[in-house]
């Protein structure tokens, strides 16, 4: 031994040894020990293998720069649902009311648990399904699940952007083709198509025109061939923007990401500029306190909570992957979690303020038609010419002089009023017609557009920044696929997301007959809600409970050079996991209490009728939830049994190029001691958290090991390989 070394120092000296063996290893020579005499097992050493593991750590693709990844996250996060599902929730649920339970359930569940897929995709630096092997081997199910819920949703959130793109082409013409109701001849007649007549030319053009729907799920109709078309060009988009990787689909994120806030700006501006904008406005902020003491709308925020944020999709953790150790993801996952709230909150002042000029226009068409009405009562004496105010002039009839009039004709005529079929035509009853989804999108806004001055151009806009807002989310959520599959694997990035998108784009032509549209909402309220809250709860668990929230907590500080406030501690520990009980368990009795079924648009009638899924559709829906949630249960069972090797070891060293890594994954929760040993801290291309020093006598050494002998001649090692072998 070197006389200078530590242990020659000791032996001559009587001062107390306060040194770790850690302390004394790290100053030793570095021992190869697959090429060494160390190596007992017998193991080869694969110097190509071991090669590629360290080449393949070094040139993981990485984010150009923090702003792209923000972009991203938020390109991500903020998706559809901010435009469509948002405002309708707060229109439903009391209006300003229901900001209050969507912020608390933001704060107490989002962010926290937002944060946590931050850190682990940073700290393990794998997509879900390497992350959740590493953690906890036995729930490595959760990353496939995740793959599998990312494949559903992908498969019609494709269809909705090309259902945009098809709106986007339809725009460039004037006057917009549903602005009117087609004319068709009945031999030498023109008449306006009966279907049309009877419903409005927005709600004809989207039935009709762009879907060609049929009367129910159980009538195929065969495919729209407009409509597969656009899927098509909807998957191209999205297999050019990631088949480089991050570098290019982060260069899209510029523009996909900033482009619908420009959008949404111009529209509120411009929506504040139009007549009834204010009434809209205030409709939403009138807040109706007793809806805050429902359940079922704090539920309904926790759902959008959960959904806004894109948790348990895998996405968050495969972004979050490319980042450098050392990047601050807590600023990030309150940056990204508090703009998302205020983009939903932007676009529900848009929708507002433009749904209150269509109801100002719509209200404006009823007082017309009932005044109409009341004029041939008036000149069949149907109605006398006492019961009219005197002040009032049928030629400039306001709202307020046909209320007034309303009422007195109810009142005189009170045991004959409902035969002359009058309405009341208040603007409250139009702002109260709640619209979600496609029917806000393609339906209520398209309508309102059609009023604007150059309305092709605020159409191109508002499908421009459907398709970018689309494309953002898509584009993680096929992360949430390639990233792990890839990390994995080993395949090759290019041939797998070209295979990935042809498979799902012949998959999605399910989605593009006429009978498409139920199957987009069947997927869309079944496939994902609660395989993806049981995914997260585990996620939970995982992290908070099976790998210790001390210890997480602990290598979070020394990740981010700070420790996170307490109150992460708390939530991961306790109050998010019951949280997301509560609601799985609500969801389950929601499932139960309301049967599943569909809003179908039956053609002979020009309107929308509500079906029950029909037994096979059932056993699709059903299935469609057993499948998303099958990997959970499998990958624990073939684990917990040993029928597959799940990669850990209770206690491994390798020695490797100077470096020592120790990997203590199935130790007590009190012990903490998981550390990396190495002369270049910088160099250690492992998840594992950086060395620790020796705390002095009467603390646990970061060397102690398990009672229980290990290897073949119990010393206490295994042979291990990294983490990144394990994965």
């Amino acid at each position: 031994m070197p006389k200078n070394s530590k242990v020659t120092q000791r032996e001559h000296s009587s001062e107390h040894v306060t040194e770790s063996v850690a302390d004394l290893l790290a100053h030793q020579e570095p021992v190869d020990y697959k090429r060494s005499v160390l190596n007992v097992a017998g193991e080869g050493w694969d110097k190509q293998k071991e090669g590629d593991e360290e080449l393949e750590a070094e040139n993981r693709p990485a984010w150009n720069s923090k702003l792209q990844y923000i972009l991203a996250q938020i390109g991500y996060s903020v998706g559809l649902g901010n435009v469509w599902r948002f405002p309708y929730l707060c229109q439903k649920n009391g209006g300003g009311a229901y900001l209050v339970p969507y912020l608390v359930l933001l704060i107490i569940i989002g962010l926290p648990l937002f944060f946590l897929e931050l850190a682990v995709g940073q700290r393990i630096r794998r997509g879900s399904i390497g992350v959740w092997n590493y953690i906890c081997p036995r729930l490595g199910g959760i990353g496939y699940a995740s793959c599998l819920v990312c494949f559903f949703v992908g498969l019609y959130y494709n269809v909705i952007i090309g259902w945009s793109i098809f709106y986007f082409f339809k725009s460039f013409q004037y006057p917009l083709p549903w602005s009117e109701c087609p004319i068709v001849k009945n031999g030498s007649v023109a008449v306006v198509e009966t279907e049309c007549e009877r419903s409005s030319a927005t709600t004809y053009f989207w039935y009709r025109e762009t879907l060609d729907i049929s009367n129910s799920i159980s009538e195929s109709g065969g495919l729209n061939w407009k409509m597969t078309l656009c899927l098509l060009v909807a998957w191209s988009l999205v297999g050019l923007a990631m088949i480089k990787g991050i570098q290019s689909s982060g260069k899209v994120m510029y523009f996909s990401s900033l482009f619908p806030y420009l959008v949404l700006v111009c529209f509120l501006v411009r929506g504040l500029l139009l007549r009834g904008a204010v009434d809209g406005i205030m409709h939403m902020f009138t807040p109706k306190l007793d809806k805050m003491l429902d359940p079922q709308v704090w539920r309904e925020a926790a759902t959008q909570v959960f959904f806004a944020l894109g948790l348990g999709f895998g996405g968050v953790i495969a972004f979050s992957s490319y980042n450098k150790q050392d990047n601050n993801c807590h600023f990030d996952a309150t940056l990204v979690s508090f703009i998302n709230f205020f983009t939903s909150v932007l676009a529900t002042l848009v929708v507002f303020a433009v749904l209150g000029f269509k109801a100002n226009i719509m209200n404006e068409k009823c007082v017309v038609e009932n005044a109409e009405k009341i004029l041939g009562y008036l000149n069949t004496n149907v109605l006398s010419h006492d019961l009219i105010p005197p002040h009032v002039n049928f030629s400039h009839l306001t709202a307020k002089d046909y209320n007034e009039m309303y009422r007195v004709i109810m009142t005189v005529k009170e045991g004959h009023f409902k035969e002359l079929g009058l309405d009341a035509c208040l603007l409250e009853d139009e702002l109260n017609k709640s619209v979600q989804g496609t029917g806000l999108a393609f339906i209520a806004f398209t309508e309102a557009m059609t009023h604007f001055p150059a309305s092709p151009f605020w159409s191109v806009m508002f499908f421009l920044m459907l398709i970018n807002l689309g494309l953002g989310s898509m584009i993680g959520t096929m992360s949430g696929i390639t990233t792990p599959i890839i990390d994995t694997f080993k395949v090759r990035k290019e041939v797998f997301t070209v295979g990935c998108c042809i498979f799902a784009f012949v998959v999605g032509l399910i989605f593009v007959q006429r009978s498409g549209n139920y199957f987009v909402t069947m997927f869309d309220d079944y496939s994902a809600t609660l395989p993806l809250t049981v995914v997260v709860i585990l996620e939970n668990i995982a992290v908070a409970w099976i790998y210790g929230t001390k210890k997480f907590m602990q290598e979070l500080t020394e990740m981010l050079g700070f420790r996170p406030y307490q109150f992460y501690y708390y939530t991961w520990k306790y109050v998010s996991p019951i949280c997301m009980a509560v609601l799985m368990t609500a969801s389950i009795i929601q499932l139960g209490v309301s049967p599943p079924g569909y809003s179908a648009w039956i053609r002979e009638e020009a309107a929308e009728k509500f079906l029950f899924y029909p037994t096979w559709a059932m056993a699709i829906l059903i299935s469609l939830i057993i499948l998303a949630s099958l990997p959970l249960p499998l990958v624990f069972i073939l684990r917990q049994f040993h029928l597959v090797s799940d990669g850990s070891n209770a206690l491994s060293v390798t020695y490797k190029k100077g470096r020592m890594m120790k990997d203590i994954s199935n130790l007590e929760d009190n012990d903490e001691t998981r550390f990396i040993l190495s002369k270049v801290p910088s160099e250690t291309p492992s998840p594992m958290p950086t060395h620790r020093s020796y705390l002095g006598p009467g603390s646990s050494s970061p060397m102690e090991m398990s009672g229980a002998p290990n290897g073949r001649y119990g010393s206490g090692y295994l042979l291990a390989s990294t983490p990144e072998s394990e994965l």
